[in-house]
């Protein structure tokens, strides 16, 4: 196994673009993130798998409403969930989410406002690199039966 890190030339070198807005007020919080799939950043354009975005809400959350596309609230913890199962920049209906899109959600509040908090994503992506590192045998005796291609985000974040 080879591994290697890659440091960022900026949003153009991300595969996945992110913006992130919060309303506070005393007693919601509306949060809308806006994401969109950058191909260009791979060596081949290649779907993001197992898409999760995790963000905390402060301020005393009682009630999660209007969340689009359905997340899951884990009120020990605090913070919001959602899981998209594929972002590529084929979009159909085999279970691949478009090239861009949005997620939204709005809390009522009991001790309001919240304060914004960064949002952390995970995902992985299998047949491609974001570095266009490659490798290759250079003695005649020996060669490769399977390289295998991935890319996980470890630290990606994200704040308004």
């Amino acid at each position: 196994m080879l591994k290697y890190q890659v440091s960022s030339q900026g949003h153009q070198s991300t595969p996945l673009n992110l913006a992130v807005s919060w309303r506070c007020e005393p007693t919601s919080t509306d949060l809308r993130i806006d994401y969109k799939y950058n191909g260009e950043a791979m060596t081949t354009p290649m779907a993001l798998n197992n898409v999760q975005f995790l963000v905390p809400v402060d301020g005393g959350v009682s009630k999660l409403q209007a969340v689009l596309p359905p997340a899951a609230w884990n009120a020990e913890q605090q913070r919001i969930h959602w899981k998209i199962p594929d972002i590529s920049q084929k979009s159909d209906n085999g279970g691949k989410w478009s090239v861009w899109g949005s997620l939204l959600a709005r809390f009522q509040l009991t001790e309001g406002p919240s304060k914004p908090a960064p949002l952390a994503v995970q995902f992985t992506s299998e047949g491609s690199t974001l570095s266009g590192c490659d490798i290759e045998l250079a003695g005649p005796g020996y060669r490769f039966s399977l390289v295998k291609k991935r890319f996980a985000a470890g630290k990606y974040l994200a704040d308004n």
